[in-house]
């Protein structure tokens, strides 16, 4: 995962993984036929720790939830380093045609996150805590798109701030009513 995360798909061979793993290169096809299976495994991996489970739970208020969701990525990428970005979007900058599991991958990752954001917010708009005006799954796909730019722009500042500004300028546009 770290040199997925740290160099990018593309400029991640084979051997810099087994080298960083410390393993003769054999035993990686021992294990993987090609290193797009390994990335898959890193990526689901990786989205593990994202806990996307947690906007399911329906004992939190959905406007809490919410937030605690975008707060905790911050987290995360506080913790492992701004400059590094997310490896969600670095991945799905460099999927092409030619590598269609990770390519599927991030598509299904990104389409059940979409849902689950959806659901606290059409929860939300039931209960009030959310602007009902708004479509929950236009407004979903738009909280990621926004969030995964803010993350980009977070990759080259090197700082947390374009994290900062997503939370400080989304959520009173969310729970406007």
């Amino acid at each position: 995962m770290d040199r997925f995360h740290a160099l990018g798909y593309t400029a991640t061979g084979v051997q810099e993984i087994v080298d960083a793993a410390g393993v003769p290169k054999g035993s990686f096809y021992n294990h993987f036929k090609s290193k797009e299976l390994l990335a898959r495994e890193v990526f689901d991996l990786y989205m593990r720790g994202v806990r996307l489970d947690a906007l399911e739970d329906r004992a939190v208020p959905p406007e809490t939830r919410l937030r605690a969701h975008f707060e905790n990525l911050a987290g995360i990428f506080a913790r492992i380093g701004h400059g590094r970005g997310c490896l969600v979007g670095n991945l799905a900058a460099e999927v092409t045609p030619a590598t269609p599991v990770l390519r599927e991958a991030i598509a299904t990752t990104l389409a059940g996150w979409t849902a689950r954001l959806a659901a606290v917010l059409r929860e939300g708009q039931e209960t009030g805590a959310f602007d009902a005006a708004q479509d929950p799954d236009r407004l979903a796909r738009f909280l990621l798109d926004g969030w995964q730019g803010a993350v980009v722009r977070m990759k080259y500042t090197g700082d947390g701030s374009p994290l900062d500004d997503f939370l400080a300028i989304v959520f009173p546009l969310v729970t406007r009513r």
